[in-house]
């Protein structure tokens, strides 16, 4: 029997990790075409409007956006549940998510591995150092001050596992790529937050794909996660040239 969900989008992006993250978690079964939009044929254009990662396929239903997609499977399939059930704590929850979606993706994503990664090796040009230096040094410093606030002592934000720690520890994932880590003497509790939530098997199992990717042109990283094992489409809506100008997610 073919998987009931297809996800298009690649390994590395924390928005496509927090929607793999949750099939994983809720033991859904997937495929995926790990295209980043930056090489992504027309075909992704006609599923994504916005040229965004990551899109979900179910049957019909084609949805764009990783908070749209991760409450739909929460909609459709409750448990375990990764909204917390009082009204408030749901919504906090949701605010964190968006946090990480808007803020921590700035800083964390177009303003180190994008600068770091994507525009070196895809695009062959040199990182903008200067801003580089001021997301280390300001901006992702005030971000974990406002998180080490909101963190817990021990276990995760709302008791249960839920989607606020699942996208604080999705983005600081993708960080680690360009080898930036936590402080733990300074904010020991997001530090600790983050590697529970990285310890867990489902991430795990999505650390090990990522790996095999991570350090191989986009041109081969097919080719690695089918031999690593990942559960890959039949086709891919890839192409050899990248497009120019910044490739989004959502």
């Amino acid at each position: 029997m073919s998987p009931r969900f297809t996800v298009v989008g690649n390994y590395l992006s924390p928005y496509v990790r927090k929607v793999l993250a949750c099939l994983e978690l809720k033991g859904l079964d997937y495929e995926i075409d790990p295209i980043t939009p930056f090489i992504a044929d027309d075909r992704f254009s006609a599923l994504s409007p916005l040229r965004r990662i990551p899109v979900l396929i179910d049957g019909d239903l084609v949805l764009n956006d990783s908070s749209v997609i991760c409450q739909y499977l929460e909609d459709r399939f409750a448990q375990p549940s990764f909204y917390p059930a009082d009204a408030a704590d749901r919504a906090k929850a949701r605010w964190i998510e968006e946090y990480c979606d808007t803020h921590l993706a700035s800083v964390l994503v177009w303003k180190l591995f994008y600068q770091k990664v994507v525009r070196r090796h895809v695009f062959q040009e040199e990182p903008d150092e200067a801003m580089v230096k001021h997301a280390r040094e300001v901006e992702i410093p005030a971000a974990l001050d406002y998180l080490e606030s909101c963190a817990p002592a021990e276990g995760f934000l709302f008791g249960a596992l839920s989607i606020a720690d699942i996208s604080i520890a999705s983005y600081f994932r993708t960080a680690s790529f360009v080898r930036y880590a936590i402080d733990a003497d300074r904010w020991p509790r997001m530090a600790a937050l983050v590697a529970r939530v990285q310890t867990l098997s489902s991430f795990q199992k999505l650390a090990r794909l990522e790996e095999s990717a991570l350090r191989v042109p986009l041109a081969e990283q097919r080719d690695a996660l089918a031999a690593a094992g990942a559960p890959l489409t039949a086709e891919t809506m890839a192409t050899l040239t990248p497009r120019k100008g910044m490739p989004r997610f959502a």
